[in-house]
């Protein structure tokens, strides 16, 4: 193989307080699929938080090791400069209160310290392609959080007979957490027609965010007919 043609390694900036973290995630990782950067969390003062400087990179994990504050703030500052970056939170243990926050403040995906060394090779190039790393029971409870029965009726309004065979088509393949490019390829369409038939399917069930139409569907697929 050349050097030209050596195969693509995705960049993933690790945040946490403990560099032994970074080992960890170096031993786990392949070196030739995955370019990891780290930054170490030395403050547990949002205010110094927010001033350090954060590498760039598309995929972003951060400790959970860290106060929940530092979490939070580490999350706004990211996304508030790099709009597009997908961030991962590792934890021992995610509880739903701490669950639903983060999926509030725009995280992709979630893993314990336990799940790390099986998933993260699919979870990361997952999420960089635009999926969700996150289990469907948790987004159905979150769901329910945040729309309680009052909205019931909503949803059994916005049912897939409103929608195109095209628009149900790219709506499975978003349940499936498939990123653009893969339902183009999956459908045989360019990724332009699949944008296109996705601005068309938030603006249907009244949603700004891919997230948000995700959760909505599982919300409604437990309702009763």
């Amino acid at each position: 193989m050349s050097r030209n043609s050596r195969p693509h390694r995705l960049k993933v900036c690790l945040l946490s307080p403990h560099p032994l973290v970074r080992s960890e995630f170096e031993r786990v990782l392949p070196e030739n699929a995955f370019q990891i950067s780290f930054r170490q969390l030395t403050s547990s003062v949002v205010s110094e938080i927010k001033l350090l400087p954060i590498p760039k990179s598309p995929v972003y994990v951060i400790d959970g090791q860290a106060s929940t504050q530092v979490i939070h703030a580490l999350i706004e500052g990211i996304l508030e400069t790099n709009a597009k970056a997908r961030v991962l939170v590792l934890a021992s243990k995610h509880n739903d209160a701490s669950t639903f926050e983060f999926l509030r403040l725009g995280v992709k995906g979630l893993l314990t310290y336990g799940q790390a060394t099986k998933q993260w090779q699919d979870a990361l190039p997952l999420v960089a392609a635009g999926g969700y790393w996150v289990p469907r029971s948790v987004l159905s409870r979150f769901v329910e959080s945040i729309v309680g029965t009052r909205k019931s009726s909503m949803f059994r309004n916005k049912t897939p007979g409103t929608l195109s065979r095209r628009e149900r088509e790219v709506l499975e393949s978003l349940l499936r957490n498939l990123s653009n490019k893969e339902i183009a390829s999956q459908l045989n369409i360019s990724e332009r027609t699949v944008k296109f038939h996705v601005s068309n399917l938030l603006a249907k069930h009244g949603v700004r965010r891919r997230a948000d139409l995700i959760v909505m569907r599982f919300q409604e697929a437990q309702l009763p007919n």
